[in-house]
């Protein structure tokens, strides 16, 4: 379902001197030495981070199947105008992506005419279908890089949520609510993804997920009390049923097969190819890994498409029967990773790999919600008294210095007393 919203439907690809320039300004704010793309990747779920879940406070969330894209809220400044209010989608090339239209307005908390500058915002894009058959483009916020010009990846993750609902989201409702008409002509509306406690599994798997109104292909659990990091995050894991669980390879057309008429021999290139799976160990450095397993049906969808297949990303699961890695399909067709660079790296590759060797599944989640909780509710405790104790510390602190204050008038009023009684004893005498 991700590859069914494309960035060029509501957004112009800039060029790459521009780009630059943004790339820097992004990394300036964030206090980056490089203008590599800032986003957090997850890890995959593997049966050891059950421990893991119950050592430390993590939230949960769907894992939602769209575009993954940091939105960069800005400006363009030109003399004699008034400021013009810039938006960005950065995808996983660290292409920027300018919001067509100048429809889309972000406004600020109690300014609704105000706009966001210098703010960086994590989340997907997305279209979601209603039960009355109407759809809509969403962008769904799950995080906060920065804020106004203030970079936030150093607090913890409830404190970025609490920013985006507060600063974020709640103004762009209150924009919708003044001015419904306007905002239906915005190219995307927002919405904050929904974070439950990370034992809420069964009700995820039994409420959430079967009423979402876009695709799923999972859940993240993401460390509550952990900062913002670039790059991958042992604290962001990903969990996907073991069937879901799948590779970005880069795609290589070895060969066609031969054939021969009146001419000669020569290859079919209407035929079905041979198809090697490559993956990346770095620096330009690609290696073949499998074969790709294709169906005639799915080359014949493939050529329909009418463009170049070589070289391009292509997002692969394990046949659990056929023992072959096979292509994800959108509408019958492979879905090509074209917002990534690069395929996925050995050691992402390795990751996944263990967790479909594990084979951790939904009745295995559910089955360790009970122990999650219980750690839960146990540091929660601690938590409580800790909070309890340090309020009494406090009380017992200002207790005291109330009663250190109090014996310091008393002591100040007594020696005034005495002061004032001997200002009388040595008056001036006087006799007749």
């Amino acid at each position: 379902m991700g590859s069914s919203v494309r960035l060029e439907e509501i957004a112009n690809k800039i060029l790459p001197d521009e780009a630059h320039f943004h790339r820097q300004s992004v990394a300036d704010l964030l206090g980056r030495h490089n203008i590599n793309f800032p986003g957090a990747q997850p890890v995959s779920f593997a049966r050891s981070h059950f421990l893991e879940l119950q050592r430390t406070d993590y939230y949960l969330c769907e894992k939602t199947d769209g575009i993954r894209c940091l939105m960069y809220l800005a400006q363009h400044v030109e003399a004699g105008r008034p400021p013009l209010e810039l938006q960005f989608l950065i995808d996983r090339k660290n292409d920027y992506w300018h919001v067509k239209g100048g429809m889309m307005h972000m406004p600020l908390q109690g300014e609704l005419g105000k706009f966001h500058i210098g703010t960086i915002l994590d989340g997907e894009l997305l279209r979601q279908t209603y039960p009355d058959g109407s759809s809509k483009l969403m962008y769904l916020i799950f995080d906060c890089l920065c804020m106004d010009g203030r970079s936030i990846m150093d607090r913890t993750l409830d404190i970025r949520i609490g920013k985006c609902e507060a600063f974020i989201y709640s103004p762009w409702k209150e924009l919708k609510k003044a001015y419904p008409n306007d905002v239906a002509q915005q190219p995307f509306h927002l919405e904050l993804k929904k974070m439950q406690l990370p034992y809420a599994i069964d009700f995820m798997f039994g409420a959430v997920l079967p009423n979402l109104p876009h695709g799923n292909d999972g859940l993240i659990f993401t460390c509550k009390t952990t900062p913002y990091i670039s790059g991958t995050d042992q604290h962001i894991l990903k969990w996907k049923p073991p069937h879901e669980n799948t590779i970005d390879f880069r795609l290589q057309i070895v060969g066609f097969p031969m054939t021969e008429d009146a001419d000669g021999e020569y290859e079919d290139w209407d035929a079905k190819p041979e198809i090697e799976l490559l993956v990346n160990h770095g620096d330009g450095d690609y290696r073949r890994y499998a074969d790709l397993y294709l169906t005639d049906k799915e080359w014949e969808a493939m050529k329909a498409q009418s463009e170049m297949f070589d070289h391009r990303i292509v997002e692969c699961w394990l046949d659990p029967e056929l023992k072959k890695w096979r292509p994800k399909l959108d509408d019958g067709v492979p879905r090509f990773r074209d917002d990534k660079t690069d395929a996925n790296h050995i050691s992402t590759v390795k990751s996944v790999m263990e967790s479909i060797e594990d084979g951790v599944t939904e009745q295995d989640l559910i089955a360790q919600q009970g122990k999650i909780r219980e750690a839960w509710k146990a540091r929660e405790g601690e938590a409580k008294k800790a909070r309890d104790l340090e309020r009494q510390r406090m009380q017992q602190a200002h207790e005291l210095k109330e009663k250190q204050r109090a014996e310091a008038q008393r002591q100040q009023a007594a020696v005034a007393a005495a002061t004032a009684a001997a200002d009388e004893d040595d008056g001036p005498q006087y006799s007749e």
